[in-house]
């Protein structure tokens, strides 16, 4: 069910990266894809195939009995004014003595299209590894994410930046001071939530154990030395853009004696860690980071 590389070309797969960024417009892109018709399959299902099949990514359930999942509205007084997020503990936690209860938290930061469904079911398979995971939505002002990837990237666009990053600070600093959490807290996000995870590792210097960034952006320069987390970085080889910056970053990060590892995955595109876009996700490549991710946060935040 799950190709271990993309069926249609890359370039096609580019263009539909270059549509949900906001680099295209949608009338380009189905323009686009028209150019891509190939075997004599329709420009239609090709746009399928392309778009986001959530019920298919989905690999924990809403109410699956191992997991305790509820929506919470953070104050963030900085930001937006609150920020709702989902919030998922393992069910098993509830049972424990107090002390063993206590769980290490994570932060999961959403594309640049908002919370979405496979979001939230990275949050849940946290919950399985024995996390408390806290997946915010930085569209809450604008009434959170609407349904719909296309929608919510048009929203994406209206909402102030600088604010937003507020509210996941929030995110953060709320999950790290909960009573039931450890107090150690990581972040993983992806595309944006990746460079939301490296910014988030220089604002928070010491309060972040840990960040995982999934095909993110690299801080400036000047700001790498702020960084206390220990990071593991993922990217595609395919995605040229973003995998170059590793080996500047690696430099970086070993200046300043922070644990760090980054890999680069062969015949990878951006977003191959999808399942609900079977056309950019690579089972293999994505079953090996997460193994690693799970690996990292068990060494750094759980420990």
């Amino acid at each position: 069910m799950e190709p271990t590389r993309p069926k249609l070309p890359t370039e096609a797969i580019e263009l539909y990266n270059l549509f949900i960024h906001g680099v295209i417009s949608r009338r380009a892109f189905m323009d686009g894809v028209q150019r891509f018709a190939i075997g004599g399959l329709a420009a239609t299902a090709i746009i399928e195939a392309l778009l986001p099949n959530y019920a298919l990514g989905q690999q924990v359930s809403k109410t699956d009995e191992r997991i305790k999942a509820t929506y919470e509205t953070v104050p963030s007084p900085h930001g937006n004014g609150s920020i709702k997020g989902y919030l998922v503990r393992p069910f098993s936690a509830d049972t424990r003595t107090e002390t063993a209860a206590k769980l290490p938290g994570i932060i999961v930061v959403h594309e640049n299209r908002g919370l979405n469904p496979h979001i939230e079911d990275i949050a849940r398979r946290l919950a399985l590894a024995n996390f408390m995971a806290f997946a915010p939505d930085g569209l809450t002002s604008l009434g959170g994410f609407p349904g719909d990837d296309y929608k919510g990237g048009l929203l994406f666009g209206k909402v102030d930046g600088k604010k937003m990053a507020e509210d996941f600070v929030a995110s953060a600093m709320w999950l790290k001071s909960r009573p039931d959490c450890t107090g150690k807290i990581g972040i993983t996000g992806f595309c944006f939530g990746g460079t939301i995870s490296n910014a988030m590792a220089v604002r928070l210097g010491a309060d972040l154990a840990a960040a995982v960034p999934y095909y993110g952006g690299v801080p400036a320069n000047e700001d790498i030395p702020k960084i206390k987390a220990a990071i593991l970085a993922h990217h595609g080889a395919l995605d040229t853009r973003l995998a170059t910056t590793w080996p500047d970053y690696d430099k970086a990060l070993k200046a300043i004696n922070v644990p760090h590892e980054g890999y680069i995955y062969p015949d990878c595109v951006h977003g191959f860690n999808c399942d609900a876009t079977p056309e950019r996700y690579n089972k293999a490549a994505s079953d090996l980071a997460w193994q690693r991710t799970i690996g990292w946060f068990n060494k750094y935040v759980g420990a």
